[in-house]
């Protein structure tokens, strides 16, 4: 994301009543619109709101990601996974990669029309956009600032196809819009589920709905048509990469009705990497040593690790019947790009 895109709206009182919020705004924003809301949902959060200037980036070719251009309508996320590869993002604009990006969220307020205005270039050929490549567009925030059903109807009625990776259940809000998108342009809908352990999910994704809601939202999405596919995304070394933790994430998903698990290694980038080993080192102290050993070499597990993880699923996939389907339909997800590394694949998150 090229930050001298943004630009800060006028100060004016929010429709619900809110105020600027009056914590100092990170030095790459200046003049931005920050604020606060006063309900438990949203506690120690500041939103800072921005007019964009465009909205379609383009992915640069070095990335071997199965997509061309995204759509990014926020950056920092109230998920607060502790893995979030993208945490280092934030840093580009004076912020911090750990708390700060679980609670200083940038809104992109013009998204929708933005996203109306650049589909109508001349120069736009109706190219697949990638949606939660980022961070999620479907985090806690979009529940008030309602960005994502412009967008989608920009789309839609622009006949553009699109695809949308998420954790948030709120996708199911827009599912009207995203069945009328579906009659006119191919739309991919995917869900990220890495284990279903309860305990775990509370420390490693607190902001997140519980991967059975998550799961929950798969079933609704299969009953309404889409093929949906889940990502098994990440698997946690020494947290859920045993058979007992892989049986039950993978059972519950082909239980969802869900297309495909596709299981993807834990990777740490900079950022990401520093916080988690916090996370880590209070949480499961134990699991240090294994960690600097597994990631001395960088940010991904080693190619054998993720061989043994993958051929794992892939049995426990078969023994409860859930088999990615040959037949193509109009409502995937791409398939990964030929070459992709699978650890690669995880910047869909």
């Amino acid at each position: 994301m090229r930050w001298e895109n943004l630009s800060a709206p006028p100060d004016e009182g929010h429709p619900d009543g809110s105020a600027p919020a009056t914590p100092p705004l990170p030095l790459a924003l200046p003049g931005a619109v920050a604020r606060t809301f006063d309900s438990p949902g949203f506690a120690g959060m500041t939103f800072y709101e921005v007019q964009a200037r465009s909205i379609l980036n383009k992915v640069p070719g070095a990335s071997r990601v199965p997509f061309e251009w995204t759509i990014n309508p926020y950056r920092g996320c109230t998920h607060a996974c502790v893995y979030c590869y993208a945490r280092n993002t934030h840093t580009y604009l004076d912020l911090d990669a750990g708390a700060d990006f679980d609670r200083k969220v940038i809104v992109k307020v013009n998204a929708g029309e933005l996203v109306r205005r650049e589909l109508a270039a001349p120069r736009w050929r109706g190219a697949h956009v990638a949606m939660g490549t980022n961070v999620d567009c479907y985090q806690r925030a979009e529940g008030r600032y309602r960005l994502m059903p412009q967008i989608i109807a920009a789309l839609r009625d622009f006949a553009n196809p699109f695809s949308i990776l998420t954790k948030g259940t709120l996708i199911l809000r827009d599912l009207p819009l995203l069945r009328q998108a579906a009659e006119v342009a191919r739309v991919g809908l995917s869900f990220s589920v890495g284990f279903v352990d309860e305990r775990l999910w509370r420390t490693a994704e607190p902001g997140t709905p519980s991967p059975r809601r998550r799961l929950d939202a798969v079933r609704t999405l299969v009953d309404a048509g889409f093929e949906v596919g889940v990502l098994m995304a990440p698997v946690l070394p020494g947290l859920s990469d045993d058979d007992e933790s892989i049986d039950a994430t993978v059972a519950a998903i082909a239980a969802s009705g869900a297309s495909s698990a596709t299981p993807l290694a834990l990777h740490l980038r900079p950022g990401a990497r520093e916080w988690y080993a916090h996370w880590l080192g209070r949480e499961f102290p134990h699991l240090v040593p294994r960690y600097r050993e597994l990631y001395r070499a960088g940010a991904y597990a080693p190619q054998s690790y993720q061989r043994e993880l993958t051929a794992r699923v892939r049995i426990a996939a078969r023994r409860h019947g859930l088999h990615r389907g040959e037949r193509g339909d109009n409502r995937r997800l791409p398939e990964p790009a030929p070459g992709t590394p699978a650890a690669e694949q995880l910047t869909l998150l």
